[in-house]
């Protein structure tokens, strides 16, 4: 099994928890604080990735990656970073029971 293939039920998951929120007080708020999220989180495994790749911590192999790479890094990697950073709010906000006051704003 490749990695892409791997990824994609990640993804999937993610955006069907993320638009079950759609209609949940704060989405647009909490799309926005997950948008910087996720740029921080690639940056920092963009940085980390790159550094552990190149000082042989790990490595991958290669008949199992998109080829696609951002430095050393393959793309694959940063599905996770991405995932997390708007599946942990949706979950969050599904498994709320009453929506909070800032939520509302």
């Amino acid at each position: 099994m490749t990695y892409p293939l791997i990824v994609i039920p990640f993804v999937v998951v993610t955006a069907l928890v993320t638009l079950a929120t759609a209609r949940r007080p704060g989405f647009r708020r909490r799309m926005a604080s997950s948008g910087l999220t996720a740029l921080v989180l690639v940056g920092l495994t963009l940085v980390f990735d790159n550094l552990m790749i190149a000082v042989d911590l790990f490595s991958y192999p290669p008949e199992h990656l998109s080829g696609l790479k951002l430095g050393l890094a393959p793309v694959e990697d940063f599905a996770y970073p991405l995932c997390a950073a708007f599946l942990v709010p949706a979950v969050y906000t599904l498994l709320s029971s009453t929506p909070s006051p800032k939520d509302a704003a």
